[in-house]
């Protein structure tokens, strides 16, 4: 950039580039993850030639939005992402809208032809105006670069612009759409030369001075709620014994601190999804309730718990037994608190919809309330919290006796063997249903995380090897293992280069049933005709050269035992490890019904 290491540009692109790039490591984007081709050689060179933002190549285009996505979401700071023109944009838009609905700070930015070769026929061209269309935050077709004052003043304030822009509440993706003129090269244009010395304004060409941004921008988070909102509220609930607390999936840093007192105030028990953080951490676990997917699914307990006022921290959990659960009794008076103004209420049963600061309304509620407002020993939670240690117990004993291979019994085992500050990566479909019903609280630090914006099968490989790759860029390298479905393993085989390319660590757990397991679930199973090709969809893929491509190693787990060892030699290690679990499809909805049916027997003893 403009150092004594990098030579001043000798072209106008290369200056309204370069000085772009510059403002968007001043504004504190550090990473970059991009694909190589010709139209965007500018942005190419200027990320190569900062030193202050890593440059993260990926060869497929999906794979390396997923891994910039995968990223941005461990790091919780915003990644570049660009690639050249034509349909190489297009193929970003999965994990542009997984960042939409998730929150994720992701700048796009797609090279495009200038405009008098766009609609004429002019090769790898497409319509790249708005191409993302609603799953942006903010959209600019960016001017084409030049090298005069005002050019350049333009394009530092749009970099400092889009960067803040992704973290601003709501955080998500920004999209810029950058056309670039030939010759594309870093030589000088003797036709368009660069402006004679004395003309060139210092800020403009040189930036701040002391690297200070262009522009810096600041965003206050979302205030507290007015003082009488917060006690017609406390008020309320003071009148309510029969209560739930609900936290969603992706919570801001520090509210299970913030909430467990509250909970123990209102002597309400907490139930917390597999993503909300809550589940393993340096907390007490006494109202943290996990094993609720599986006791809310069973019509005995439900009829027989009806509660009073739900209050629901981020979007609906990943259960869809609580779901049904809540469309039982609609007329409960349900409170949403969310802090990136959203709005998750597929039910339309919400009463109280409460844009604000988490951690704020946890602190002004629990200063409303009367102390002590309620013991551990009140029916309602003494039941939940029965209902939970007898289900966790219940099915534990239960998965142990069977003898064919249990999917879910993989979240069981890695529960114990995971270490502190590790992390666990889910795929969607039956895996992340498996974790929420098995996968239990520990005293122990353990981030989990998953695509649980679209719940789509598509990235999960390259989301979790850019989490792995934000791990490596600590001085402390921790583990990373991910679980996904064989279906989702195919659709993002490219992803693995990413291990490859930058020698990352990652241990996946491949369970394999040939097809698409949540499908034995659903309705669709009760018509077997056609069952097989149209939902079953058996692949019968041997994935172990494919892993061995990329530079893996393939291991088959016969038993548990084997699970365990090689588990803990990938945990050791390093590496790319795939450890492969066969199961069977029918066995495995079998042995899913028999757990639901010991449950319901042992909560047959509840008040």
């Amino acid at each position: 950039m403009q150092s004594s290491k990098y030579p001043m540009p000798q072209n106008p692109t290369y200056a309204y580039i370069e000085a772009f790039v510059e403002e968007l490591a001043r504004a504190g984007v550090r990473h970059v993850v991009y694909c190589p081709g010709s139209r965007s050689t500018p942005l190419a060179y200027a990320f190569a030639q900062t030193p202050h933002i890593r440059s993260w190549l990926h060869i497929d285009e999906r794979s390396a939005a997923f891994f910039a996505f995968g990223l941005a979401k461990a790091l919780g700071e915003t990644v570049a992402l660009f690639c050249t023109s034509g349909t190489a944009a297009a193929n970003f838009l999965p994990a542009v809208v997984e960042a939409h609905l998730t929150h994720i700070p992701l700048l796009v930015l797609t090279a495009d032809r200038p405009p008098e070769l766009r609609d004429c026929g002019a090769p790898q061209a497409i319509d790249q105006n708005r191409l993302f269309g609603i799953h942006t935050k903010w959209y600019m077709d960016v001017a084409l670069p030049e090298a005069s004052n005002a050019a350049l003043r333009y394009v530092r304030t749009l970099a400092s612009r889009a960067a803040a822009q992704t973290l601003a509440v709501p955080a998500g993706p920004i999209h810029l759409n950058l056309p670039f003129r030939e010759p594309l090269t870093q030589d000088p244009q003797p036709a368009n030369p660069l402006p004679p010395l004395a003309q060139r304004e210092p800020t403009a060409w040189q930036g701040r001075a002391d690297q200070f941004p262009y522009v810096t921008v600041q965003d206050a988070p979302l205030g507290p709620l007015p003082e009488s909102t917060i006690l017609a509220l406390a008020k309320r609930l003071q009148r309510r014994e029969r209560g739930l607390i609900v936290v969603g999936p992706n919570p801001p840093a520090g509210l299970a601190e913030a909430l467990l007192p509250l909970a123990s105030r209102l002597g309400y028990p907490m139930l917390a999804d597999p993503l909300s953080q809550m589940r393993c951490a340096h907390i007490d676990h006494q109202n943290v309730l996990s094993s609720y997917d599986a006791f809310l699914r069973l019509r005995s307990f439900a009829e027989r718990y009806e509660p009073e006022v739900v209050l629901r921290f981020g979007p609906m959990p990943t259960a869809k037994p609580f779901l049904l659960y809540m469309q039982r009794y609609a007329e409960c008076e349900q409170v949403v608190i969310d802090s990136q103004n959203d709005w998750h209420d597929p039910t339309q049963l919400v009463s109280t919809m409460l844009h604000t600061d988490p951690l704020a309304f946890c602190r002004d509620l629990l200063h409303a309330l009367p102390e002590p407002l309620a013991t551990d020993t009140t029916p309602w939670l003494s039941a939940w919290r029965q209902a939970d240690m007898l289900t966790r117990q219940t099915l534990l004993t239960s998965i142990e006796d069977f003898t064919a291979t249990f999917e879910g019994r993989v979240f069981t085992e890695l529960s114990e063997l995971l270490p502190e500050d590790a992390t666990l990566f889910v795929g969607n479909s039956m895996p992340v249903r498996d974790l929420d019903t098995f996968f239990w609280c520990q005293r122990k630090a353990i981030r989990v995380l998953g695509n649980r914006g679209a719940n789509g099968i598509d990235g999960i490989i390259s989301s979790a090897l850019g989490a792995s790759a934000a791990t490596s860029t600590t001085s402390k390298k921790t583990p990373i293992v991910l679980v996904i479905g064989d279906l989702s393993f195919f659709h993002d085989l490219n992803g693995l280069l990413a291990a490859r390319l930058h020698q990352l660590d990652l241990t996946i757990v491949l369970i394999n049933n040939d097809g698409g397991g949540i499908f034995s679930f659903l309705p669709q199973a009760a018509t077997p005709e056609h069952f097989e090709e149209l939902f079953g969809t058996p692949t019968g893929l041997d994935f172990a050269p494919v892993i061995q491509m990329y530079g893996g190693h393939h291991t088959f787990a016969l038993d548990w035992g084997a699970f365990r060892q090689e588990i803990a030699t990938g945990l050791t290690q390093g590496g790319l490890r795939v450890v492969e679990v066969r199961s069977e499809r029918a066995s495995n909805v079998t042995m899913h019904r028999q757990l639901w049916q010991a449950v319901e027997k042992a909560l047959g003893s509840l008040p």
